[in-house]
């Protein structure tokens, strides 16, 4: 991980006295302003709610163009990586070592996915604990956390590390999928070791101990593909949360499990889960397409069009454009008779026939299409956030491996302006 390069200085006025702050370059142009000295220097922070101007972090693992739709992984564009029809388990390796792995890394690195795919025996017995009706992502917290109790990981080098990264990425799909039976009272499904990773865990999904389920060669494909779009997304809120875990030296699966806790919220990675909600809505209200473009651009309606807009994106979200061809080919090729995936079309063809959209670039984006894959699919709702997690693995994986292989981390420590009360005196309880 290179630092960024010096390129010249930006000058700071305060109080009449003038200082400089080093301008730094990254390898694809971005420009910033270092501040990492400022407190130090002038006894002043800045302040950014949200951390939305902030450069949290050096990395080499993913970067965004915002204003032209592109992200790359370690370089590599994502439209390249879905057209060469790039495995889930080599996109990992891509994200967590820097490069895609030649045929003896790729073996190797199935293998040990295969060979560590089953839970420990006494983690299966956590499931029973749990509620039936408990939410998929709270188990999952749970469960990867546990994993550090079963298998601490002492990661000293790039070999224990490997081991370490191949538990975590081929056991998160066991949970996954022993979560879902548990909350429908099925049995739980031992992983098959001749399986690949995306037909592995429908296998463990909707396999019964009486029937083998036997996914189709375009169900698994669109899943990879899902999981591929979904590996990382530089300084989102769940991986910036595994950043910040991992600066404490906290092991992989603590910050991990952390990074499955920040997903689970709905403007993060519940927000795939809001557009079948919404489409539902639609469909039982009866509201045409064209009254809900009017609510929508209504700001008195309070009615908002789910999967559409991005924080980062200006432009057409990339991944987006990918999912949407291989909506329409998954659609095509399963005969799926669902009523919300038309209606989803519908509302995707005015909304980008409309100047207030447009003009906007309130574009859908992957949540939107992601929904309609995984609905397709048969995954139950409640488990569509818990497939964002199993597709984001690898990408938090990969930071917090960069972390911990930086010698001069800090943990991280944001400042913030405080507004609450000045001093106060403590009363006696008689006196309040």
């Amino acid at each position: 991980m290179a630092a960024p390069t010096p390129v010249g200085t930006a000058k700071l006025e305060i109080d009449g006295v003038v200082h400089e702050l080093p301008v730094v370059i990254g390898s694809q142009g971005e420009r910033a302003i270092d501040i990492s000295r400022l407190r130090a220097e002038t006894g002043y922070i800045t302040l950014d709610d949200g951390y939305g101007n902030t450069g949290s972090c050096v990395s080499d693992i993913t970067y965004i163009d915002g204003e032209n739709g592109i992200l790359r992984y370690r370089g590599i564009a994502i439209e390249d990586l879905a057209e060469k029809r790039s495995s889930f388990v080599e996109t990992a390796w891509l994200l967590m070592f820097g490069k895609l792995p030649n045929e003896e890394e790729r073996t190797r690195f199935a293998a040990l996915l295969s060979d560590n795919a089953a839970l420990h025996h006494d983690m299966n017995k956590h499931f029973d604990a749990f509620p039936a009706n408990g939410h998929p992502m709270a188990i999952m917290s749970s469960m990867i956390n546990a994993m550090g109790t079963f298998h601490r990981p002492r990661i000293v080098d790039d070999e224990t590390f490997l081991l370490a990264a191949a538990r975590l990425l081929s056991r998160v799909r066991s949970i996954a999928a022993a979560s879902y039976k548990a909350s429908i009272g099925e049995p739980l499904i031992y992983p098959r070791p001749d399986l690949s990773y995306v037909r592995n865990l429908l296998h463990m999904m909707f396999s019964v101990p009486y029937n083998e389920f036997e996914p189709s060669h375009e169900a698994s494909r669109a899943l990879n593909l899902f999981f591929v779009l979904h590996a990382d997304h530089e300084q989102n809120c769940s991986t910036s949360t595994v950043r910040m875990v991992a600066s404490s030296k906290a092991n992989l699966y603590a910050a991990c499990s952390a990074g499955v806790s920040a997903l689970w919220g709905p403007l993060h990675g519940g927000a795939n889960m809001e557009v079948i909600q919404m489409l539902q809505r639609i469909q039982a209200d009866g509201t045409s397409i064209p009254d809900i473009i009017n609510q929508v651009k209504d700001k008195k309606s309070g009615v908002k069009l789910m999967g559409f807009g991005h924080r980062v994106y200006r432009n057409f979200d990339p991944r987006a454009k990918i999912l949407k061809k291989a909506a329409d080919d998954l659609l095509e090729s399963m005969h799926v008779n669902d009523p919300l995936l038309p209606l989803a079309k519908e509302l995707e063809e005015a909304a980008l026939a409309d100047d207030y959209f447009v003009e906007r670039k309130l574009y859908p984006n992957v949540d939107f299409y992601s929904g309609i894959i995984l609905r397709a699919l048969g995954i139950p709702l409640d488990m569509f956030t818990v497939m964002f997690a199993i597709g984001r693995t690898p990408g938090w994986i990969a930071n917090w491996k960069e972390v911990n292989d930086n010698p001069e981390q800090r943990i991280y420590r944001p400042r913030q302006i405080y507004t609450g009360a000045p001093d106060q005196l403590w009363v006696p309880r008689s006196q309040r």
